[in-house]
């Protein structure tokens, strides 16, 4: 089975202000996505940016076959949402926004605003055997008032990159309390992934807080032998990847890997292949992109890449 997530870009129903132009630009990127799904043949598909949900519909539709949805109900102020597609049932087991108890809200601009809950929805699905929350972290590609895309001053882009990295933490918590309900624990026997595009690198710190007790990461003398971390501990996939690979997007001309899985105990130690991209090619290609992705808007197929594992 291939389990994988893809970050489908301004997925909306043409005519609207982040959709394409007009239909024949809307069939001609719902193909393009098609075409990648239906040659990852996913067993499960966790995505973002899904703008309207008849889009969603649409997009399934081309791909034939029975095909099972689920989407948050908690979008942006853009509209964008996250979901799954999947073959087989899928049962929601959470879909929230909400930062853990002990989290208090976090600035996101220079009026002294606040929010006290993620800007997306966590999603979480029982899928068969499998239980999967997909999520959409905070951007890292920055906005400002007056829907800029650029900074008055350095001064402005320093304070504005702060407050989205104080986001993208908290709500990187916050997703981290729901794998914890999803793992309870119990990771050496529960298939639990947590998935999406988590917008940093592995290194990142709000990555790394994804991972649980340390230890034990792919690569390291630690990961063949099981210690008390392991009920609660998510392994981040990315070393699996062929290094070639290990980027699902590019900024200013810059391969970045910012779309990943993570598995707990029972699962990382079943996978038999990664990658991002088509399985058997080399490397994804992908436009770069810029500080304004409203320069993409109509494009078809998308600016990130899928990034996908494969079980036994």
């Amino acid at each position: 089975m291939l389990l994988g997530t893809w970050n489908l870009e301004n997925l909306f129903l043409p005519g609207g202000p982040s959709g394409p132009k007009d239909k024949a630009a809307y069939e001609t990127k719902l193909a393009a996505l098609a075409a990648v799904i239906a040659e990852l043949d996913p067993t499960l598909l966790g995505v973002q940016e899904v703008g309207d949900p008849a889009a969603l519909r649409d997009l399934v539709a081309m791909l034939g076959g029975d095909w099972h949805t689920a989407l948050s109900e908690h979008p942006d102020g853009r509209e964008i949402r996250v979901g799954f597609i999947s073959r087989v049932p899928l049962r929601v087991l959470a879909d929230t926004t909400a930062f853990p108890p002990k989290v208090r809200p976090v600035q996101v601009d220079d009026t002294g605003g606040e929010t006290r809950e993620a800007g997306r929805g966590f999603l979480a699905v029982e899928a068969g055997s499998l239980r999967v929350a997909v999520c959409h972290l905070k951007s890292k590609l920055l906005s400002y008032p007056g829907d800029r895309f650029q900074p008055r001053d350095e001064g402005e882009r320093a304070r504005f990159g702060a407050y989205a990295l104080y986001r993208r933490a908290a709500e990187a918590a916050a997703l981290r309390a729901l794998a914890d309900e999803l793992l309870e624990g119990a990771g050496r026997e529960r298939e639990v992934a947590v998935l999406g595009d988590l917008n940093d690198e592995v290194q990142a710190a709000t990555t790394q807080i994804l991972l649980g007790p340390p230890g034990s990461e792919i690569g390291t003398p630690g990961f063949e032998t099981p210690d008390k971390g392991d009920g609660a501990r998510l392994w981040n996939t990315a070393p699996l990847i062929p290094a070639g690979q290990r980027f699902s997007r590019i900024n200013s001309g810059r391969r970045e890997l910012i779309d990943h899985v993570l598995l707990s105990h029972r699962l990382v130690h079943r996978v038999t292949e990664a990658g991002t991209g088509l399985p058997g090619a080399d490397a994804p290609h992908l436009p770069s992109i810029g500080p304004d992705p409203e320069q993409r808007r109509g494009e078809p197929g998308s600016d990130h890449a899928p990034v996908w594992v494969r079980f036994n």
